[in-house]
């Protein structure tokens, strides 16, 4: 810089300070200048649109684990005699707010005997975000606790999981207590008792026949208001499915000459054109579920809970469990669900992919047991400001 131009700023400088006037430097205008246009930008962008598919998203995953814990822990609770207790998520609130402000000051001061003047500049920020969650729960009770729970499950519900590609032994297995007569396993407390000798291999032939292609279900009204369910065999097929056709008619006492069948809840058919199946309650079915728990030896040695119901073997080898529950002292390092109860953790390995797929069909098995139409629960309402 020249020694005109000194002198000239220099000359500034002084008229400036006579005439009161602050300085601000030019790195400092430029800071507040940044800092007030990234205040403006930021009340002006909304926070709702860009929180859309993240809420979404991560309010289904807390929604599904905590479903899952919750089935989970009442399953080994029931095993334990203790009172399960299912809480519904009702509604999901939450309340976003951001405020910001930016303050700027300055103060000039005239220099006095003995003391020195000068500027003062000053700037400021603040900045809050606010997320506030409101989460309404309701306990299981009374009337509500009696229809989900307690309530048999229709049988047309029930076929129509097996109409819709789920396997029939896994949805008889775990959801029904006879067909025409033929017990299943069930392993609930007092009534424990194993699977008829003709269960598991009926359920085999059905398997099949239902994979061919060759079973099928039909509604057929009476009226506008009473309807009933019709189980048909296919009539042209071939030899081989022709003799597991003709050996689950026997089994079921069912006439060789019909392809129809009608549906009906019971323990047993009132003739040979009838299929009768008992089916299970929600609650029957968790307390069959908890009965595959692998408890802790110590537990059992100390009478705190009944041993494992052990299934007898079918063609010479044991049926596989219809799920496996393990329990261990440590905390399962890859478990796909895993809860604490009495200073033990009960787990589902996560590489147990027929038991992860059992588990997650209750959730199916819940939807049968509406019959209420429910106003969008859980709702998910969230107010977003800018």
């Amino acid at each position: 810089m020249t020694s005109t131009h000194k002198n000239l700023e220099q000359k500034n400088f002084h008229i400036n300070r006579k005439r009161g006037m602050p300085m601000i430097r030019t790195g400092q205008f430029h800071s507040a200048l940044f800092l007030m246009l990234i205040t403006g930008l930021t009340g002006c962008v909304g926070i709702g649109p860009r929180s859309l598919s993240r809420d979404r998203f991560d309010y289904t995953t807390a929604i599904s684990d905590s479903w899952k814990d919750q089935m989970l822990l009442n399953i080994v609770k029931i095993r334990y005699a203790d009172a399960p207790v299912f809480l519904d998520v009702n509604s999901i609130i939450s309340q976003y707010a951001l405020d910001s402000a930016i303050s700027l000051n300055s103060s000039w001061s005239s220099p006095k005997a003995g003391f020195g003047g000068g500027n003062i500049f000053g700037i400021g920020g603040i900045g809050r975000y606010f997320d506030r969650p409101t989460i309404t729960y309701s306990p299981m009770t009374g009337d509500k606790f009696a229809q989900k729970l307690m309530n048999p499950i229709p049988p047309p519900s029930l076929l129509s999981l097996v109409q819709s590609g789920f396997p029939i032994d896994l949805v008889f297995r775990l959801c029904i207590h006879s067909i025409n007569g033929i017990q299943n396993r069930f392993g609930g407390g007092a009534r424990a008792r194993p699977a008829d000798p003709e269960f598991y291999p009926l359920l085999e032939r059905m398997r099949k026949v239902q994979s061919a292609g060759l079973m099928g279900m039909r509604i057929k009204k009476t009226d506008k208001e009473e309807a009933y369910l019709d189980l048909f065999f296919r009539e042209k097929v071939n030899r081989e499915m022709e003799a597991d056709i003709l050996a689950t008619r026997e089994v079921l006492g069912l006439d060789v000459h019909t392809h129809e069948f009608r549906v009906i809840y019971g323990s047993f058919s009132t003739s040979d054109k009838e299929v009768a199946i008992l089916t299970r309650s929600v609650f029957e079915i968790i307390s069959d579920l908890a009965s595959y728990i692998e408890v802790p030896d110590v537990h059992v040695a100390e009478k705190r809970v009944n041993p494992t119901l052990k299934d007898q073997p079918v063609t010479g080898a044991p049926h596989a469990p219809l799920i496996r529950i393990h329990s261990s002292q440590e905390r399962p390092l890859d478990a796909f669900i895993a809860i604490p109860y009495r200073g033990c953790w009960f787990w589902i390995d996560d590489k147990d992919l027929p038991s992860k797929r059992l588990f997650s069909s209750l959730m199916f098995v819940f939807t049968l047991t509406e019959t209420e139409s429910k106003q969008g629960a859980p709702i998910v309402t969230i107010p977003v400001g800018g």
